[in-house]
């Protein structure tokens, strides 16, 4: 008589869905209602007409932005490619997209060289980065948002014609263009928000939504890309690329629609000046760049190993509805933001931020030191990205009251270079010499995490100078 095995694949229930919708949901509707400041952010209606066009136009073109950046990256695509052992996934902010392993799989690349392409990437971003973020402060921030566009335009055009990998050229050319979305954007709203002297009522708003809007496009990034995938791989690439570059170019439209962006006067040797004056000789700018690369260093290190930490000893999950999980916990998170701004903490923002990233250190510390079962890695996982929805916007704010917006581009790349040095260094010793654990790579950023926080303390006891002394240059 034989024995039937059958076979369980674990997928979050529907109700885990019905929770973060109905959660989300309560904390946006009813914060006029309880908040004791009624003025702020989207319930504020005494924003000028001119910035509230502005944000409207913004927040579309950011959300463009964010959901093409999925179409060339399905969860789902990937899994079906997936090493038990070792798993490249995307990154963080565009720099490898969803279809990355399972397109080069489908051109039967090897793990070797998918792992080589990643390094590839992140060495260009670790050396070209800087310089991208000083250019937008010297072009103007409308100008690199265009070329954010543009090489996104490019790789979907050369997907198109040569119908190869090109994992070479494209993976440079999306590293580039993610690294201009972790500080393109929010400089130049910033800048804009500067320039028609509106209340810092209305940036607080802006940069909660861009969280919460960029998970939402990401989500249905994901749909699209899956549903253009189907079966096959190949035509799913191909569907995905002319998709991308239809809204790449309804993006570099509406950026052009916006208003006219002057050209910068501020000569070079004067902006090294500046920078060397108000960002690296000020230890508090350093603090907060060190926090902001710990949470980048995890991150990254979360998107390479949270599907093998979850099927490990050949566990069967439905990763592409798990992925929606993490957004949809991001989202809630960044709900969270408005309520700490209008009064409803007793504590600062460092000192919110401080006892925020021990958390986020913690998880990684659980994850780390012990086999875990599935449900519980995912509620792990969750509150990971639950609290860096938070964080993001915070760290923005930090960034506002700090650093000057004339810098703010240099700065944000500046402060990407240990973070993209210590994954690079990961995936050299992980990919090619084995030599650490993914156990290790998660302690790491335990580490980093714990050492973020103690960075944000150190901030805190530093205070600030006068927000009008920093932005006269």
């Amino acid at each position: 008589m034989g024995v039937v095995i059958e076979s369980f694949v674990w997928e979050p229930t529907s109700s885990v869905f019905v929770f973060f919708l109905l959660s989300t949901f309560l904390s946006i509707f009813l914060f006029p209602y309880f908040a004791k400041s009624r003025t702020f952010g989207t319930f504020d209606h005494a924003v000028s007409s001119s910035f509230a066009r502005f944000q409207r136009w913004f927040l579309a073109i950011y959300t463009l932005s964010s959901g093409k950046r999925f179409l060339l990256l399905s969860s789902d695509a990937i899994s079906r490619f997936m090493d038990l052992n070792f798993f490249f996934a995307a990154v963080m902010e565009g720099i490898w997209s969803v279809y990355g392993e399972s397109e080069l799989a489908s051109y039967g690349v090897s793990k070797e060289s998918t792992v080589s392409y990643l390094c590839v990437g992140y060495s260009s971003s670790l050396v070209l980065g800087p310089l991208l973020g000083v250019l937008s402060d010297l072009i103007g921030q409308k100008r690199i948002c265009l070329l954010y566009c543009v090489l996104h335009f490019v790789v979907g055009v050369w997907k198109r014609i040569t119908m190869s990998p090109s994992a070479w050229f494209a993976n440079v050319c999306l590293s580039l263009a993610g690294l201009i979305h972790s500080f393109g954007f929010e400089t130049w709203l910033v800048v804009e928000h500067e320039k028609q002297s509106q209340r810092n009522d209305s940036l607080n708003e802006t940069f909660w939504l861009m969280t919460f809007l960029e998970s939402a496009s990401l989500i249905g990034g994901q749909v699209l890309a899956n549903w253009l995938a189907g079966g096959n791989v190949q035509s799913g690439v191909a569907l995905s690329a002319t998709a991308s570059l239809f809204l790449s170019v309804v993006a570099i439209v509406c950026i052009v629609r916006t208003a006219k962006e002057p050209v910068k006067t501020l000569p070079l040797r004067d902006y090294s000046a500046a920078f060397y004056a108000y960002v690296l000789g000020d230890k508090r700018i350093w603090f907060l760049g060190t926090a902001q690369a710990c949470l980048q260093f995890s991150t990254a290190v979360f998107w390479i190993l949270w599907a093998p930490t979850i099927v490990a000893d050949g566990r069967e999950v439905n990763l592409g509805l798990i992925y929606p999980c993490f957004l949809g916990s991001r989202m809630l998170g960044s709900t969270v933001f408005p309520w700490l701004m209008s009064g409803q903490s007793f504590l600062r923002l460092e000192d919110c931020l401080v006892y925020i990233y021990a958390i986020l250190a913690v998880v990684f510390s659980i994850v780390a030191y012990d086999y875990q079962e599935i449900s519980t890695l995912i509620v792990l996982f969750c509150l990971y990205h639950g609290f860096a929805g938070l964080v993001l916007p915070l760290l923005a704010r930090l960034r506002t009251m700090y650093v000057p917006n004339e810098l703010r581009g240099g700065m944000i790349s500046l402060s990407q270079i240990p973070a993209n040095a210590a994954i690079l260094f990961c995936l050299i010793q992980r990919g090619y010499s084995d030599k650490i654990e993914n156990s290790t790579m998660m302690a790491l950023s335990s580490v980093s995490l714990f050492s973020a926080s103690g960075c944000i303390y150190l901030l805190r006891r530093w205070g600030k100078s006068p927000h009008q002394d920093w932005h006269k240059l």
